[in-house]
């Protein structure tokens, strides 16, 4: 569940994925109130190789390659904790998948599916798909900051993120032209995830939420 400033007319926050933030998993009494009403969705020529996640775990990691012209700027600090840094690292991997998906044109890519299952895996089938019906992508610098990781006793981790999209758009594969929008409220979105573990050591995002203009994200 990702992006872009204003998508598609078709492509508003679907209803897909929509879920409540106690859904994600994230059974903290949150001072946050913010996060109390996330709702959410999903959201991605030549090729450049992005670097693959560090993780602990034997997994072959699917190669995570994207138009030259979809960058991302991750200002997510790394923790020192292998568990924390691993979920990060996995996380990061998700995202970068989804928008390999949407630029390759394939809603059932198995690089997103790698990292994701559940609710996340559905939400961003669906996502992916309707920008595969409008034959569009992403472009732009996305920008990823303000996070919040919990590691919970039930083996899952909750992670709450914010995005700036004000730089990332909506490029039309046909005409080659990139709908440029203006920033507002809305261009920042805030995330809640859980994550879990699977058989193979890679930490795969089951539930996913997210909230346009929070107060949490503006700059």
């Amino acid at each position: 569940m990702n992006r872009r400033p204003t998508l598609l007319t078709a492509i508003t926050l679907t209803a897909a994925a929509a879920l409540t933030l106690s859904a994600c998993g994230s059974d903290d009494s949150s001072k946050d109130k913010d996060n109390d009403k996330i709702a959410g969705a999903e959201t991605g020529g030549e090729k450049s190789a992005s670097p693959s996640a560090s993780a602990s775990s034997s997994a072959e990691r699917p190669k995570i390659e994207l138009p030259s012209d979809v960058t991302y700027k991750f200002e997510w600090k790394k923790t020192g904790d292998p568990d924390k840094d691993a979920v990060l690292s996995d996380a990061e991997q998700r995202i970068k998948a989804v928008d390999m998906a949407i630029a390759e044109q394939d809603p059932l890519h198995e690089a997103y599916r790698f990292y994701s299952e559940g609710t996340a895996a559905a939400g961003s089938e669906t996502y992916i798909k309707e920008f595969v019906d409008h034959k569009a992508r992403t472009t732009g610098l996305t920008r990823y900051y303000n996070e919040s990781l919990t590691m919970k006793d039930n083996g899952t981790a909750a992670l709450v993120y914010c995005e700036d999209q004000s730089k990332a758009f909506n490029k039309f594969l046909k005409t080659g032209k990139t709908d440029v929008t203006p920033v507002t409220k809305d261009s920042y979105v805030i995330y809640a995830g859980t994550l879990r573990k699977n058989k193979n050591g890679v930490w795969v995002t089951e539930t996913l939420t997210s909230q346009r203009g929070s107060a949490k994200c503006q700059p």
